[in-house]
């Protein structure tokens, strides 16, 4: 077998699986997510009236904001990070940490279920990308340069989130 018949039998096997298994894309609505979070999906009209035009262009259009200009950098108080774009609970304050690199920087999120990776080539280099399970609003990427437990450091755009301090 050539190499274009394998490569159409693999793509025509992932399309039969998306079909068996609901996998489906959609402007509007929801759908269920990895974990069991509800994914919201809105039109571009719909997160373009939701959203600043400087969270669009970092959550939709997956722009990178200026290093040093959020003042999430700098916010060490308890509480917790949301995306701004559908305020899922993403990032515990327990794991920011300063990597001095004039973002947001974290070790790990919540849980894995609240975050999704894919590989990013825009650099042309691979990177990982890091987005929100439910909106999947982009939030940053995640390096192997981070500190222990899990030697990660997400580096995150500040205008992909918000913050919600802790309870008194």
């Amino acid at each position: 077998m050539d190499r274009r018949t394998a490569l159409f039998g693999i793509g025509a096997f992932g399309l039969g699986a998306a079909g068996v298994f609901g996998l489906r894309s959609g402007t509007s609505g929801m759908a269920l997510a990895a974990g069991g979070i509800e994914k919201i999906e809105k039109t571009e009209a719909e997160w373009r009236e939701l959203l600043t035009p400087e969270q669009f262009a970092v959550l939709r259009s997956e722009k990178t904001e200026r290093a040093f200009t959020s003042p999430l950098d700098k916010l060490y108080e308890d509480g917790v990070y949301h995306c701004a774009g559908c305020d899922l609970a993403v990032y515990p304050s327990e794991t920011k940490y300063d990597s001095k690199t004039g973002w947001p920087s974290f070790y790990a999120p919540i849980s894995q279920e609240v975050i999704g990776t894919k590989t990013d080539y825009y650099l042309i280099y691979p990177r990982t990308e890091v987005h929100c399970a439910r909106c999947e609003g982009h939030f940053g990427h995640i390096f192997n340069d981070g500190p222990q437990p899990t030697g990660e450091r997400h580096c995150l755009n500040g205008l992909a989130l918000t913050f919600k301090p802790a309870s008194a």
